[in-house]
């Protein structure tokens, strides 16, 4: 089978991070004929279930959440069009590897982390599997998390290492050609959450009457994100955004469709889920718009 021209690999901790940060962006690409490939790091076996009658699925319980997170991300994928999606050395290979809520406001991994956890696999052993995919996809461009993971979740700042590590083992020639031939991807992104995007998002919450969505956060104080002399990229897919939000509907254990993802969706549309931020972390930057930023991953290449 001949390879498309065009190839996305995406690097994720947990089913539903990809359809959040980058759900536009796979859907726009898979619908161009790009080929999309998607890697999840674990299943998702420590996550809330917001499905009341879905409880007894919580890793405390019967711990069948993860089996039962397979199933929403393939229903994710379907709705983005996305074919080629797998986990990280087979399903349920790593465990999710929980976290807890720092002081600040960031993620962290709690003092008890489970056997088999993502935190704590073996950094060459991890990159190994990906490396393998690296060479068999032979993607022009990676998008993965920054260093902090986006907010300091433990199993998302693995999958920046394990993806870096990745990379630059994959492109060196000598290096375990048992994996596959070298493959050295151009361009690597960070995807990014727009500080001033999602405070002017949050702002016009707040004017609706709504003191309730992301309860807590200052729009002129944002706890997370990139300011905007740091972002590169941007992927505007107005067309997917309802591909988006059917993507997010299939992770229903995780995102409820009366929360805060929905409610922002619900009031502010494609301003904030139809475009997608990124940062460039490795390769040269193509044509921009007048705002500095590129409206294509593959721009330049």
């Amino acid at each position: 089978m001949n390879s498309p021209d065009r190839r996305l690999l995406l690097v994720h901790a947990h089913p539903d991070d990809e359809t959040i940060g980058n759900g536009a962006t796979m859907a726009m690409y898979a619908a161009q004929g790009v080929g999309v490939t998607l890697v999840t790091s674990n299943r998702g076996e420590m996550g809330e279930v917001l499905v009341p009658g879905l409880a007894h699925l919580a890793f405390e319980h019967d711990n069948g959440l993860g089996a039962h997170r397979e199933t929403e991300l393939a229903d994710a994928m379907q709705a983005l069009g996305v074919t080629d999606h797998r986990f990280l050395g087979g399903p349920g290979h790593f465990h999710d590897s929980g976290m807890v809520w720092a002081e600040d406001g960031s993620a962290t991994a709690g003092t008890d982390v489970p056997e088999g956890a993502f935190w704590h696999a073996d950094l060459l052993g991890a990159a190994d599997l990906l490396v393998a995919i690296i060479r068999e996809v032979r993607p022009q461009v990676l998008v993965t998390y920054d260093q902090f993971g986006g907010y300091g979740h433990p199993d998302h700042v693995q999958a920046h290492r394990v993806a870096t590590y990745a990379t630059s083992l994959a492109a060196v020639r000598s290096y375990r050609p048992d994996l596959g031939a070298a493959w050295d991807i151009a361009k690597v992104y960070w995807s990014a959450m727009s500080k001033s995007q999602m405070a002017d998002g949050l702002r016009k919450l707040r004017a609706d009457g709504d003191t309730t969505t992301f309860e807590g956060w200052d729009p002129d104080n944002m706890p997370w994100g990139a300011d905007d002399d740091e972002l590169d990229a941007v992927i505007v897919a107005d067309d997917f955004v309802d591909a988006k939000m059917a993507a997010m509907a299939a992770h229903a254990t995780q995102i409820a469709l009366d929360g805060p993802f929905f409610a922002l969706s619900n009031n502010l549309g494609t301003q904030v889920w139809g475009k997608e931020f990124y940062r460039l972390a490795k390769g040269v930057s193509g044509p921009v718009n007048a705002e500095g930023l590129e409206e294509d991953l593959f721009a330049g290449l």
